[in-house]
């Protein structure tokens, strides 16, 4: 049961998501699309309230039941939408070349990162971001990782504006490189970041840029579980005398299990799992879908509410860099897939 002490800066959580939510439809009415998603716009809204208002202890509790509880929930309803079968269907050349080129623009993005002076938290949000599937990459390693708000506002923000301009920019590249419909859907699939700004970024170009581009996007995504259990089960452990049973559970030689993986985790993974066996129904998939989103918004407004923007400007010009960089590294290994694995 939710605290009385968590109802005031709840309520005000919502009362952003709300105002996000509106100015997203608000764009869709006037420019036919949202170039900036409620997500993005919790956040930017959340950081100005507390720019102009610094909420009271008692605002406290329920900013922080948002920015934590609320995102680990969103992050469990992710699982509803990643099928195995999706992965079955691309085929296991191109499969295997989606994962190779995430991991090594994960590594490659980390390294940018860290040489530019991002702190490790920053350098892996960045890295996630980029190499995934943007805003919701970075708001599911955020937990995995504990990054704070500040961390993952500045991430997404700068995230959010190179996005919409990848989209602007890179259907120019198919008469500049030559392109066909086949390759340029690939490249779309492999670097940008969500799944309607590839559909916005592979339109002008043709329908099978379109296909292709949103089914490799769709795998690329599926490869968001298992970066986050590898980052899950590689973070440093609590020492032997954090907690009452550790020195039972280091005396019987073992390790408990949620000091291993998080339980947000393992319901993640659950959840993927009863959708590739079917056991989720179909008419269930879009409203687990939008309460994700909806719960996301919800704790991107929390974080907002808690970032000085004095530190995002601190980290502005290093996180915008990093982020330049390790795009062009995706576009660099992404073409280099294309031409490797001989897509016409």
């Amino acid at each position: 049961m939710v605290s009385g002490t968590v109802v005031p800066g709840l309520g005000l959580c919502l009362a952003v998501t709300a105002g996000a939510m509106l100015l997203e439809a608000a764009e869709v009415a006037v420019f036919g699309r949202a170039w900036l998603e409620s997500l993005v716009l919790a956040i930017l809204i959340g950081t100005l309230v507390r720019s102009l208002w610094v909420p009271a202890p008692g605002w406290q509790p329920g900013i922080a039941f948002g920015a934590k509880t609320v995102l680990e929930v969103a992050v469990v309803l992710l699982g509803a939408s990643l099928s195995l079968g999706t992965l079955w269907a691309a085929g296991p050349g191109l499969l295997l070349g989606i994962a190779g080129v995430v991991a090594v623009a994960i590594a490659s993005s980390y390294g940018v990162g860290r040489a530019l002076g991002l702190h490790h938290r920053m350098a892996m949000l960045v890295a996630c971001g980029n190499s995934i599937c943007g805003n919701s990459a970075i708001a599911a390693t955020a937990p995995v990782i504990g990054a704070d708000g500040e961390e993952v506002a500045a991430a997404i923000a700068f995230t959010a504006v190179l996005g919409v301009l990848v989209v602007l920019l890179l259907p120019l590249l198919v008469p500049l490189l030559g392109l066909s419909p086949m390759q340029y859907g690939v490249l779309a699939g492999l670097t940008v970041y969500a799944v309607p700004q590839v559909l916005a970024a592979t339109a002008p170009i043709g329908l099978l840029s379109v296909q292709v581009g949103t089914l490799v996007k769709l795998v690329r995504v599926l490869m968001l579980g298992p970066v986050v259990l590898a980052l899950s089960l590689s973070r440093p452990r609590p020492g032997p005398d954090s907690g009452p049973n550790s020195g039972r559970d280091r005396a019987e030689g073992r390790v408990a299990l949620h000091q291993l993986v998080p339980w947000f985790i393992l319901a993640f993974l659950a959840l993927a799992g009863l959708r590739s066996a079917g056991l989720i129904p179909e008419a269930a998939l879009p409203a687990l879908s939008g309460s994700a989103n909806l719960l996301t918004v919800v704790s991107m407004a929390a974080l907002g509410l808690g970032v000085d923007v004095r530190v995002v400007a601190r980290a502005g010009l290093r996180v915008t860099c990093a982020v330049i960089l390790s795009l062009l590294a995706l576009g660099a290994v992404s073409l280099g897939l294309i031409h490797g694995l001989g897509i016409l």
